[in-house]
């Protein structure tokens, strides 16, 4: 396996869905390998499955009359990174996955090339919002944005457009911990209007949600 490989999990029950997914990463830019497929979530959590890099979780599978954020859930409450890729391209769902903790949310509809993406950003711990999620934000209101300071906005939308927290202490010129501090105030406040945003791109989701920055930005 090369250091670099991003190695993904596919949870999907279409055959060819699961034939055009490994075409799609075996062309990309950096090397992404599937490791385990299944029509069920059981595939994420036996090996080799288990140790992937990225789970890539169709919501709406066959044998299930509701999506299945049942199963979302514990995969990212177990630490996963999970790019939902599914049929359902209602705004509600998007949300819904965002909320549950998702790193990012696709229709099928988007293709190849923002799949592999969104895969290479996960890879990297990078945010990803493809159109039909920015679009869900946009339309999207929130009438419970949590209050931050202007010091705190500061330091989110520098953290979103820098590789790391050093960098955005030396542009700020403040050290690395007060950047942490102040980034752990900004998800306690959405942790506690019933937002959590355990991820930096659930932060980035939140940030577009309530205005903060613009996708164009990113």
């Amino acid at each position: 396996m090369a250091a670099d490989e991003i190695t993904v999990t596919v949870i999907d029950d279409h055959p060819a869905i699961l034939v055009g997914i490994e075409q799609w990463y075996a062309n990309a830019s950096r090397p992404i390998t599937v490791v385990a497929s299944g029509s069920t979530a059981k595939a994420a959590w036996t090996p080799p499955g288990d140790t992937a890099d990225v789970v890539v979780f169709d919501l709406q599978l066959s044998g299930q009359g509701t999506p299945a954020y049942g199963d979302l859930r514990r995969l990212v409450d177990a630490g996963r990174r999970v790019i939902v890729y599914t049929m359902r391209d209602d705004e509600q769902a998007a949300l819904t996955c965002l909320d549950i903790g998702a790193f990012t949310f696709l229709t099928k509809n988007e293709g190849a090339d923002h799949l592999v993406e969104a895969t290479l950003a996960a890879g990297q711990d990078r945010p990803y919002t493809p159109p039909a999620l920015a679009g869900a934000f946009c339309a999207n209101t929130r009438a419970d944005r949590p209050k931050l300071s202007t010091r705190e906005e500061e330091v989110l939308v520098e953290w979103f457009q820098c590789e790391s927290r050093e960098l955005v202490a030396e542009r700020l010129n403040i050290s690395t911990r007060t950047v942490t501090t102040y980034l752990e105030r900004v998800r306690l406040k959405y942790a506690n209007v019933g937002r959590p945003a355990r991820s930096k791109a659930a932060l980035v989701a939140r940030a577009i949600q309530d205005g903060l920055v613009r996708v164009d930005d990113l």
